[in-house]
């Protein structure tokens, strides 16, 4: 079946996002997550560029807005401790499903997991070095985006950064998962919603014209590859 891809499916509805989701399926789901970013989402790049520096200065506060199972976070504890380097890491979920799964399979990692709204950390003064997401914006209307850079403005401190990443909506970035996904999905991702909801993901995706469009002022927008967004914004500049 093939999409109009010029403009944004915001109509279109992952199938994990339904509260009567199959909790098997959501499960693998989770389970796939480490594997997909770490191919697509480019983990390693947020670790090297923003969060190392950051932590060779002194002890950092993270906060991950819309975890899910918690596979970057724990990533970066991975990290952080390989370096010799200490943060005190927040995987923050609104689904209580996948702040479950993820604390049930967190192996010791350090992080602290929270079933909250980024609003309720907002209303409790909290304050982090680093605020990020990943895959975040696309499942969010526009007024629910802007309500979350707002509140990511009020949780990164002063000198701190925000930084929001996920997919940039293009043909050759839908070709591309729905073929290689469909090479794995009688075993790797069989069982799942990743291959399902990965497309579905690409379609709600923004452009970067579109993302730097609705962007409030303050915020840059970069394209990285394999067709990436980040929406950012420095804490040194806040009000």
């Amino acid at each position: 079946m093939s999409h109009d891809l010029s403009t944004r499916a915001s109509d279109a509805r992952e199938l994990m996002d339904d509260p009567d989701a199959d909790i098997a399926m959501l499960e693998r789901t989770y389970e796939r997550f480490r594997l997909v970013n770490a191919l697509v989402s480019g983990p390693g790049v947020l670790y090297r560029r923003d969060i190392r520096p950051r932590a060779r200065r002194g002890t950092l506060r993270i906060l991950d807005i819309g975890a899910g199972g918690g596979d970057v976070c724990r990533m970066i504890a991975s990290r952080l401790r390989r370096d010799g380097l200490t943060a005190e890491i927040t995987a923050l979920d609104a689904d209580d499903r996948a702040i479950r799964w993820a604390s049930d399979h967190d192996r010791g990692s350090g992080v602290r997991y929270r079933c909250a709204l980024s609003g309720d950390l907002v209303a409790e003064g909290e304050k982090y070095d680093v605020v990020f997401s990943n895959h975040v914006l696309h499942h969010l209307t526009e007024s629910e985006l802007q309500s979350l850079l707002l509140d990511s403005r009020r949780l990164v401190a002063e000198g701190g950064l925000v930084v929001h990443r996920d997919i940039a909506r293009s043909r050759a970035a839908y070709a591309l998962y729905g073929a290689v996904t469909w090479l794995f999905s009688g075993t790797l991702f069989r069982g799942s919603f990743i291959r399902e909801d990965g497309l579905i993901s690409i379609r709600r995706s923004y452009t970067p014209k579109e993302l730097a469009s609705i962007a409030p002022s303050g915020w840059s927008v970069r394209f990285g590859l394999p067709s990436r967004l980040e929406l950012r914004r420095d804490g040194s500049d806040l009000p």
